[in-house]
């Protein structure tokens, strides 16, 4: 395997971790299904940066966190829910998104690749997991505080509007690091599986976060693993094979 293959297995590897602890969070906010949502809002960032011929993620980057500031403005300043505002964004992003994205590089913007990694890239890469992973955790008393009771979170002097914001930032971070890898429509699943098997499987919150992760980063080394056995596309394999552990929780648990 080639040094700039290896980066790119570890950092998928990595990558697929902080979307377990991530989406552990959003299962409780009963947003778990705005992975996928989210994900839509890169696509006019990926198509215009295409049309344009500059990194694909540098466009997504920047309509990520355009859509994700709109997405707390609206949160913030009417009644709607979080699921509600990120649906409202959702469907006109998936719109231009559409228009913009060369047909070409559609099905690779939707569904992602292996793309080879240089060293910037991956060290890049690997600071994003980790600031996404050390900015939960140190947000995650909270968070669980906001969950449960906004009220108690007031009173108790934190801030509800702030720490949505964080959140939904760290969100869109998790979502971009995995675009390269699974595309926009895949994406959300390592949002909302791994942290389906951990709900499935721990009996304290700090085992939910921990096969959260793990589940995340297996179904990244079987699927790649599979990929290639097979010579099949990494992005839907892996997340057939997130899928099966799921299933396989539900079997273990009934039996």
């Amino acid at each position: 395997m080639a040094t700039n293959e290896l980066y790119s297995l570890i950092l998928a590897i990595l990558t697929a971790g902080a979307p377990g602890v991530v989406g552990s969070f959003a299962l409780m906010k009963k947003m778990s299904l705005a992975g996928d949502v989210v994900a839509h809002l890169a696509l006019p960032g990926l198509g215009a940066a295409l049309l344009w011929k500059i990194n694909p993620l540098v466009g997504a980057a920047a309509t990520l966190l355009l859509g994700t500031l709109l997405i707390w403005q609206l949160e913030k300043r009417s009644s709607l829910q979080t699921d509600t505002s990120i649906g409202v964004i959702f469907t006109a992003a998936l719109a231009v998104g559409a228009l913009l994205t060369p047909k070409e590089e559609l099905i690779e913007a939707l569904f992602g690749g292996f793309a080879k990694l240089s060293l910037f890239g991956f060290s890049l890469g690997v600071l994003g997991v980790f600031a996404i992973v050390a900015t939960t955790l140190a947000l995650r008393n909270r968070l669980i505080l906001n969950i449960f009771s906004p009220e108690l979170a007031k009173s108790a002097g934190v801030s509800v509007h702030l720490t949505n914001l964080i959140y939904l930032l760290v969100f869109a971070l998790t979502i971009l690091l995995g675009l390269q890898f699974l595309g926009a429509i895949l994406v959300g699943a390592l949002i909302i599986v791994p942290a389906a098997i951990g709900r499935e499987l721990a009996k304290t919150f700090p085992q939910f976060l921990t096969i959260s992760a793990i589940a995340g980063a297996l179904s990244v080394v079987l699927g790649y693993a599979i990929s290639q056995i097979y010579g099949l596309d990494l992005g839907p394999v892996v997340v057939a094979v997130s899928a099966a552990l799921f299933g396989i929780t539900l079997f273990r648990k009934k039996s």
